[in-house]
């Protein structure tokens, strides 16, 4: 379908509320899990700063949590992480929790999906997920923002009634909604998307151009690629 079509076409389509988007994987999870704890991250030289990952849920109770990739709420229906954790480096938590405080007197928190991801996670996603749409997920090759405990993957939710609000894409949506950008949905939607945009923004993240829930900590150069796991990560505190 040529790209305007497509879009004309997502503009048109309601957005289900509550939902998760879901793909058939390319290949078994619990068989890509076996190979890719085999697996190495790309070598990296330095200098680079020492991880300082702060449990996001000591920082705040308000900051909420929500870890998709703990259960089968996401987009390969299958747990990936063996407890629903976040993770982000010091600086980042706390210019997470500023963006958290901007956002009260207008009535809104942060709901967050996902931070630190080790490495070998993201060489699950890469492998699991079909060639036409790998831009919504990080090449391993690279590692990512997620590996280097300097992305997070957020939303808002209403302080009043707690309930995460809509957007106009549901959370890991590989389509043209997920932009940042995308002008569909409903102007309220628009409105809520673009206030975590400058929450987030003025403290110091920039948002992914394919993922309006995707934002990326300035600092996030300054540390190497992780690969421990949740586990590994408390045992050593």
């Amino acid at each position: 379908m040529p790209r305007l079509a497509a879009l004309l076409l997502l503009l048109l389509l309601p957005l289900a509320a509550q939902d998760v988007f879901r793909l058939q994987p390319a290949r078994p999870i619990a068989q890509l899990r076996i190979e890719a704890l085999k697996q190495s991250p790309p070598v990296e030289t330095g200098p680079f700063r020492p991880h300082d990952l702060v449990n996001v849920a000591t920082i705040d109770p308000s900051i909420r949590l929500d870890i998709r990739y703990a259960g089968t709420d996401n987009f390969l229906s299958a747990p990936i992480y063996e407890s629903a954790r976040a993770y982000l480096q010091r600086p980042a938590a706390e210019a997470l929790l500023r963006a958290h405080n901007r956002l009260k007197p207008s009535g809104y928190g942060i709901l967050v999906h996902d931070t630190y991801r080790p490495w070998f996670v993201t060489w699950i996603f890469w492998e699991a997920t079909p060639p036409h749409l790998k831009d919504f997920v990080a090449n391993p090759a690279r590692g990512s923002k997620h590996n280097r405990g300097c992305a997070a993957d957020v939303t808002l939710y209403d302080l009043k009634s707690g309930a995460p609000v809509e957007m106009p894409s549901l959370y890991d949506e590989m389509s043209e909604r997920a932009y940042p950008d995308f002008p569909g949905g409903t102007p309220l939607q628009r409105q809520l998307r673009d206030l975590l945009r400058t929450a987030m923004e003025s403290e110091g993240f920039t948002v992914y151009e394919y993922e309006w829930w995707h934002f990326d900590y300035k600092d996030w150069r300054h540390y190497p690629i992780g690969n421990q796991t949740f586990q590994q990560l408390e045992s050593h505190r």
